[in-house]
């Protein structure tokens, strides 16, 4: 019979993808996503945006971005991208542990606040230098206006009575223009929406002076402190790369 230690030893070499890792010198992003969250906003929230969801999308992204000591979050839909710089070191790097953490800490910040069970899945992914991390949030802010303008015709077209496959049948395959004509001929204007309706919103790292009070002497001194900042009103495209450049210059996360 095997000892204990010899046990241990055997079940271990059954946890195939523990050691996997970010790779060295990668930026990653982790990125979480409300599972069967179609159901779950349909039965809670207003549609196609509640602010109060939004609220709740931005307030779990903060502390995801504070918690795994990231330097950028960007959340759109009932999705969140957390960038990771490629000197990141929490859990030694650990792929099973950062993705797992990501997912829990999402879904247990999001329940808690909303005050009903939510839950959140979660991956990762890998860029090889900085081009690529822009050409990720491109490409997510892409998809989040894609699905805004989608979202606000199907609900435009439920609210009008259609069912939810006549709705879908209605839109398949229909371009940008049809679907922006669709809203316009119905009094709303895709393109005076607000912005995080159609952008998503950003969460970072801003420094900012604090002025202090030395109970000593009562003499007066300021020091340099860091907070997250929101911004709900993102531009696009080349703008939203400058934008991302900048962000990503002043924003060297702190060690804890």
């Amino acid at each position: 019979m095997m000892d204990a230690d010899e046990l241990a030893g055997r079940m271990r070499q059954g946890e195939w993808f523990h050691s996997l890792r970010l790779l060295p010198g990668a930026w990653a992003v982790l990125r979480v996503d409300g599972r069967g969250f179609s159901r779950f906003t349909q039965e809670r929230f207003e549609k196609p945006f509640d602010p109060l969801f939004h609220r709740l999308m931005v307030r779990t992204a903060s502390t995801l971005l504070e918690e795994l000591q990231g330097v950028y979050a960007y959340t759109q839909s009932d999705e969140i991208s957390v960038l990771l710089r490629p000197d990141a070191s929490l859990f030694d790097r650990e792929v099973e542990k950062l993705v797992s953490l990501s997912a829990g800490l999402a879904s247990a910040t999001f329940t808690h606040a909303a005050g009903v069970p939510a839950v959140f899945d979660g991956r990762v992914w890998l860029g090889a230098d900085e081009r690529a991390v822009l050409d990720y949030f491109t490409w997510r802010q892409a998809d989040g206006s894609r699905c805004s303008l989608q979202g606000w015709c199907y609900w435009t077209l439920r609210k009008e009575g259609l069912s939810a496959a006549q709705a879908t049948r209605e839109l398949d395959g229909k371009p940008v223009a049809f679907k922006n004509e669709l809203l316009f001929q119905r009094g709303i204007n895709f393109n005076e929406l607000p912005l995080w309706q159609r952008r998503g919103s950003a969460i970072f790292w801003e420094r900012y002076v604090k002025e202090g009070v030395d109970p000593r002497d009562g003499s007066r001194h300021q020091t340099t402190r860091r907070r997250l900042g929101v911004d709900s009103e993102l531009p696009m495209k080349e703008a939203y790369e400058r934008y991302l450049r900048a962000v990503l210059a002043r924003s060297t996360p702190e060690p804890r």
